[in-house]
């Protein structure tokens, strides 16, 4: 029997140690070993160094092991993050000042968990999910008016509510993350939509294998969704007015390994860029779904366990990715294949 730390298991465990049985696969002795080569002309996927910004946050093991999330960039050119298992009274959103390395802490309360940060293009506030309260709360870009946007069930249950993008109208795309234990329970995670004039939480997608990050691709009539308990991205397609999935596919899988997929991002040429909890690190991926890319942290720069969120600066190709470990939190610089656009920015 083995041992994996995977993330957000309950409302009272950040970091839950989950018991997974070790499979063994074997193979018939009758069968040669298949010999593996690139397909002629396909590009192999490019490695990349992340360089190390800043740290934001130092060690913690109470209440849980620090944890970075949500990166997105301001008007005013800060980039905004929260901090997931920040105590009570603690710096729950920062704002950092890429330039002079200066940190602010924007917002903070006794109780959320907030697990992403996204602008609305609508009102300009800052809409934050916080996954232990199954509510999302906004507030004004320095941290005031602070207002519960959405909270209780959906559909008859309460949400978990990990990450969102918005569309043009407001509208709240939303991953309800749910675990699903393994190997024999049903998938019980959802996609939901929040509509921007009603207020009402309606369900896009049920049965998914825990989602986490959630984007729109180029188009803004498709999400981009992955998947922590299945290590893959699925592509769900909606009708024209974005109120119901008119049909879906698994469009990326992920080799993990000991590590999960994390939150996702899309720059302005459409690439797809994974975030990893389990080890720090970002897969980039083509629409295609061409392996394009893998930005890595050095491990010489300590312990540090997942990249699991990033941002593309708007009209650049400069991309800062959250990266979290038993060294604490940091935020590291890699350069992006296409500029940043909004679906670059938050979630």
């Amino acid at each position: 029997m083995t041992r994996t730390t995977t993330k957000r298991r309950g409302a009272g465990a950040w970091a839950a140690v989950v018991p997974v049985l070790a499979l063994a696969g074997c193979a018939s002795a009758s069968a040669a070993p298949a010999e593996h080569s690139p397909a002629a002309g396909l590009d192999q996927p490019k490695v990349q160094r992340a360089r190390q910004v800043l740290q934001v946050a130092g060690p913690r093991e109470e209440p849980a092991p620090t944890l970075l999330e949500g990166p997105v960039f301001g008007e005013d050119g800060r980039l905004y993050l929260v901090d997931v298992t920040a105590p009570p009274g603690g710096p729950k959103v920062v704002a950092v000042d890429l330039d002079s390395r200066a940190t602010e802490t924007i917002y903070t309360d006794d109780s959320g968990a907030y697990t992403s940060a996204q602008l609305s293009p609508v009102d300009g506030r800052l809409y934050l999910t916080d996954y232990v309260g199954g509510r999302i709360v906004s507030v004004t870009p320095d941290g005031g008016d602070p207002r519960v946007v959405f909270e209780g069930s959906v559909d008859g249950r309460a949400m978990r509510p990990d990450d969102l993008a918005f569309d043009e109208a407001g509208n709240m795309f939303v991953t309800d993350s749910a675990y699903t234990a393994y190997p024999d329970a049903e998938p019980s995670g959802r996609v939901l939509r929040i509509d921007a004039e009603t207020g009402e939480g309606s369900v896009l997608a049920e049965h998914q294998p825990n989602p986490n990050g959630i984007s729109f691709d180029l188009s803004g009539q498709a999400l981009w969704v992955s998947h922590v308990d299945a290590n893959r991205i699925d592509r769900l397609m909606l009708n024209a007015e974005r109120t119901a999935v008119t049909a879906g596919h698994t469009a990326m899988y992920v080799d993990g390994g000991t590590s999960q997929t994390d939150s996702n991002a899309v720059d302005a040429d459409g690439n797809v860029y994974q975030g990893v909890h389990g080890e720090p690190r970002v897969l980039v991926f083509g629409p295609d779904g061409r392996h394009k890319g893998v930005v890595v942290v050095p491990a010489k720069d300590g312990e540090l366990e997942s990249a699991t969120n990033l941002a593309i600066r708007p009209g650049t190709t400069d991309a800062y990715v959250t990266v979290s470990g038993p060294d604490g939190g940091y935020v590291y610089r890699f350069d992006a294949l296409a500029e940043g656009v909004r679906q670059s920015n938050g979630g």
